[in-house]
């Protein structure tokens, strides 16, 4: 997830001390995401994504079911001080998920997940618009930067242009959105809870979706959603865990490094690589990015 920026939000570090182990973390962490995508992409020629999106949570929510269980926090890891919240951020999670597997049916990996880099662009607007900040014209000029770059990947009105661009696009959006959601929540909640939150919602939505587009799932299948699900969930304890060793400024670039997984996944297990165009729409929206994180930290800075 397609898990950009960040597939999980950062926590707040507790030992910011170790930053090479973070940053092997996150990296980590990213590596797992793009194999869940890879086996999800391996599913979408035989079976919806709605399906797709239900088989990664029911591994989502029995892995985090253990999870509870094993870290003995029982009822408490249901139990949010702003549920509401967390349900809405849990939806945005979903729709990215969805969205994003959507569109791995008729994109290259590498391709979807270089437009979903978007993702700090629009949360720099949706913080105007949900959070009342004051964006000023420096990063301004990033988010538009950011858009140049998603337009030399999509390249509307020529023959590469893919109408289902629009699904990571979108899938971008909502992922924005949890992470304004997040960011509004604070440290209301640990990231056992959002998780578990996010587990539950997500199964019971795709829960209620998925018999209208149900196809009868074969080994092959139960074995890719297997992975997917125990992919995606690996990746976002890894990142949970990488932000408890290193500063969010120190691991802001290195969640680019999807884009070389899903790169070298894409060509290994599908044969695509991306193009020349797509390559240099993905680095100017990671200079965006790497710059609107910059801002970011130098605005937590200054005096209030």
């Amino acid at each position: 997830m397609a898990d950009q920026p960040l597939r999980h939000p950062p926590v707040k570090a507790v030992q910011p001390d170790n930053p090479l182990k973070g940053i092997a973390l996150l990296v980590a962490a990213f590596a797992c995401f793009s194999c869940s995508d890879a086996a999800s992409k391996l599913m979408t020629g035989s079976m919806p994504a709605i399906e797709i999106a239900w088989l990664r949570y029911v591994v989502f929510l029995a892995l985090m079911m253990g999870a509870v269980a094993l870290s003995g926090a029982g009822a408490k890891a249901f139990r949010s001080k702003r549920p509401a919240l967390q349900f809405v951020r849990a939806c945005g999670v979903l729709g990215s998920t969805i969205l994003f597997i959507m569109g791995l049916r008729y994109l290259p990996m590498a391709e979807a997940t270089a437009i979903t880099f978007i993702a700090p662009v629009y949360v720099t607007a949706l913080s105007i618009l949900l959070l009342g900040e004051f964006v000023g014209i420096r990063r301004w000029a990033a988010v538009f930067i950011g858009l140049l770059g998603v337009l030399i990947v999509v390249r509307p009105g020529t023959g590469a242009f893919d109408a289902a661009a629009f699904f990571p696009l979108t899938s971008s959006l909502c992922w924005a959105v949890a992470l304004i959601v997040t960011r509004k929540m604070s440290s209301a909640d640990g990231p056992l809870v959002a998780l578990t939150y996010a587990a539950l919602v997500g199964f019971a939505f795709t829960s209620v979706l998925v018999p209208f587009e149900w196809t009868t799932p074969g080994w092959r299948e139960i074995g890719l959603g297997i992975v997917t699900g125990a992919a995606s969930t690996a990746a976002q304890w890894l990142t949970v865990l990488a932000f408890q060793h290193a500063r969010a400024s120190v691991l802001a670039p290195f969640s680019y490094s999807q884009l070389i997984w899903s790169t070298l996944l894409g060509f290994a297990v599908f044969g695509n690589l991306p193009d020349s165009w797509t390559l240099v729409g993905a680095v100017i929206i990671i200079a965006s990015g790497l710059y609107t994180a910059h801002r970011e930290r130098v605005r937590a800075r200054l005096p209030s």
